[in-house]
C-alpha cells in the first residue's frame, strides 16, 4: 500500500481581528486577494480591550461573514484580549504578564473563569451563524484551568507557536510559525533575522504558519517582509489552507496510512 503523501502547505493567520484593527489589516488583506485564492484564518476577539465588542458593529460583522463565504476561516481569540485577573504574586507570573505581555487574558484563569468567557465566545459565534473549530489563546498563554476548560467544549483545535493541538486531549501537531515583535525598529530588525533563519531550518516541514499582528501592518520593513514571504512560499508551491482545513487534511492523510 502506498502511504500518502501531503502536499507542503502555508497557513495566513491574522490575529487580533476587531473593528479597531480592520484600518491596519485592510490594505494587507486586499494585497493578498490580489494574489488569488489565498484563504486565511482570522482569530477573532469579540470585544477588544472591553472597547470593541463586536455586537455594536455590523459593518464588521458583515465583513467577516464576506470573509467566510470567500473560503476563509473565524477563529476564537480570547474574549477581551486584555489581562483583567488580579495582580500576579510570583516572579514568573509578573514576568509572563507585565513583561513578556499584558494581554495574556487566559494565563491566570479558573476553569469556571475560563469556561465562562470561552462559551461567551462560542454563543456569540452561533449568535451569528459563524462555524467555529479553533480558540487560540492571546499570546498563546492558558492556564491549566484554561486546559482543562477547553477539554469539556465542542472545540476541534488550539495552538501555541509551534504546534496546533487537537481538542479535546491535546494531541500535538507540528505546525511551525513565523512570527514578529514590531514595536521597535530593533525588534523589527532583530525578527527578521530570525524569521529568514527559522524559515530556511523549516524549508522542508510539511506546513509553515504565518502569523501576522496589526501592529507589524503599520511599519513597511514588516509589512513587506509577510507579503514577500506569501508569494515566495506560494511560488515555491505551498498550497494556502486555513489552520482547521489543514487539520482535516492531515486527519484524512494518517487514516489513509497503513
Amino acid at each position: 500500500m502506498v502511504e500518502p503523501v501531503s502536499t507542503p502547505s502555508v497557513i495566513l493567520v491574522l490575529h487580533d481581528v476587531a473593528p479597531h484593527t480592520w484600518a491596519d489589516y485592510q490594505p494587507f488583506v486586499e494585497a493578498v486577494d490580489a494574489l488569488g485564492n489565498v484563504p486565511m484564518t482570522w482569530l477573532v476577539v469579540p470585544d477588544f480591550h472591553k472597547q470593541n465588542a463586536l455586537d455594536a458593529h455590523p459593518g464588521f460583522r458583515r465583513l467577516l461573514g464576506s470573509r467566510l463565504a470567500r473560503g476563509d476561516e473565524l477563529a476564537l481569540h480570547g474574549y477581551f484580549h486584555c489581562d483583567d485577573s488580579p495582580a500576579p504574586q510570583s516572579p514568573r507570573d509578573w514576568f509572563m504578564r507585565r513583561i513578556y505581555t499584558h494581554e495574556g487574558e487566559f494565563y491566570g484563569l479558573s476553569q469556571n473563569a475560563a469556561l465562562a468567557r470561552l462559551h461567551a465566545g462560542i454563543e456569540l459565534f452561533q449568535r451569528y451563524h459563524w462555524p467555529l473549530r479553533g480558540f487560540v489563546a492571546p499570546a498563546w498563554l492558558m492556564s491549566q484551568g484554561t486546559r482543562q476548560a477547553l477539554c469539556q467544549l465542542p472545540l476541534a483545535y488550539t495552538s501555541d507557536p509551534q504546534h496546533l493541538y487537537r481538542l479535546p486531549d491535546f494531541t500535538p501537531v507540528d505546525a511551525p510559525g513565523l512570527v514578529w515583535s514590531s514595536r521597535s525598529a530593533w525588534r523589527r530588525g532583530l525578527s527578521k533575522v530570525l524569521s529568514e533563519q527559522r524559515e530556511q531550518r523549516w524549508r522542508h516541514a510539511p506546513v509553515i504558519r504565518l502569523g501576522v499582528h496589526p501592529v507589524d501592518l503599520r511599519h513597511g520593513s514588516s509589512r513587506n517582509y509577510w507579503l514577500q514571504t506569501l508569494k515566495r512560499l506560494l511560488a515555491e508551491g505551498r498550497v494556502p489552507m486555513t489552520k482547521a482545513n489543514w487539520l482535516t487534511t492531515q486527519a484524512r492523510l494518517n487514516r489513509g496510512k497503513p
